[in-house]
């Protein structure tokens, strides 16, 4: 019998809430313990721990969906599991087994099962992985040991109310160096992001707009998703970068606007100077899908596509086709559903 719990699934935020089951594996002397299940949601680290002085962590972030039939289901799991490992390369800790990532994964839903929102109510399970560097160590060099661990969170829908377009303004800070950290999911990217984000705010928009740091010329991230445009002619635009954390929504998009809708697919760069080009533009990521962008403010004047109020066509058919595939409403490209 299924644990019942008490909440209002129709007025869930994306916050965090203390759920029953935490996962958690530590990595010592070369290899990665067994991992287990805890319910203490309190980490014990040496206060040398080079995740709290030098920012030698990264994480990940996924979803659980109940389906109409009461499955439970999650969204390519394993390519957040390579992505992590990508994170962990580029800051010099040890990589996670996907096999490990994805069973660990699992696990955490099915302790938690109860706090997996009802199909229909736009909610979902929001899984937390992280990788961090503990023990003690005061040296700039990679710790000794290693936490790997997996939280979770039910969240509502990203759109209270439906989905709507919201504006965007460019911002002169920069989210990466070209040759920096801009392609892992590693906590310093996010940190440096608050304070742009913070004055976009205050103008009146929904998030800033990265563009390249080595020429402000080209439109790299749109706050913390990836920015894509559909052309007038209809194809497909998303733009092409070192500096660009690889989303999977995006990735996942690109094949549906290709294999679903019969859109031409590119990635390329994206001048800022020339958003005429596009009939609609998006951005996405794992929070909202598609956040729909009704228009970018650049040097004090703003460009608007599709309309401020209304979703483009093409847009709406992306958002829905992916949305039922995570749903499972929507028959799925193989290898992309693993059932809990």
């Amino acid at each position: 019998m299924e644990k019942k719990v008490d909440i209002d699934w129709s007025n869930l935020s994306f916050g965090y809430m203390k759920t029953d089951f935490r996962y958690i594996s530590r990595w010592k002397d070369g290899k990665w313990d067994d991992g287990q299940l805890t319910e203490d949601n309190v980490l014990h680290i040496s206060e040398a721990s080079t995740a709290l002085h030098y920012g030698q962590q990264c994480f990940e972030g996924l979803k659980a969906y109940r389906t109409k039939d009461n499955k439970i289901q999650l969204f390519r799991p394993d390519e957040n599991g390579k992505r992590l490992n990508r994170s962990c390369e580029r800051v010099m800790m040890p990589e996670v087994p996907v096999e490990k990532f994805i069973d660990a994964c699992k696990q955490v839903v099915k302790a938690n099962e109860h706090f997996v929102p009802p199909y229909g109510s736009g909610a979902t399970l929001y899984l937390r992985p992280f990788v961090i560097g503990v023990g003690d160590n005061l040296g700039v060099k990679p710790a000794p040991e290693f936490i790997f661990a997996i939280f979770c969170v039910p969240v509502g829908p990203y759109f209270k109310g439906g989905m709507a377009p919201v504006n965007f303004t460019t911002t002169d800070f920069d989210r990466a160096a070209p040759m920096g950290t801009g392609k892992a999911k590693v906590g310093g990217n996010y940190a440096g992001s608050l304070r742009p984000h913070e004055a976009a705010v205050k103008k009146g928009f929904a998030d800033c707009i990265y563009l390249d740091p080595a020429t402000h010329t080209k439109i790299e991230e749109v706050g913390a998703a990836n920015f894509f445009g559909i052309t007038k002619d209809d194809k497909f635009i998303t733009p092409l970068s070192e500096s660009i954390l690889p989303s999977i929504t995006k990735y996942s998009l690109m094949h549906i606007a290709k294999e679903y809708l019969k859109l031409e697919v590119l990635e390329r760069d994206v001048l800022v100077d020339n958003l005429d080009e596009f009939k609609e533009a998006g951005a996405c990521g794992t929070a909202a899908v598609i956040t729909p962008i009704g228009g970018i403010e650049h040097q004090g004047n703003l460009h608007v596509f599709h309309s401020e109020t209304e979703v483009g066509p093409v847009t709406k058919k992306l958002y829905d086709t992916l949305y039922g595939i995570q749903f499972g409403d929507v028959k799925a490209p193989e290898g992309w559903i693993y059932e809990v």
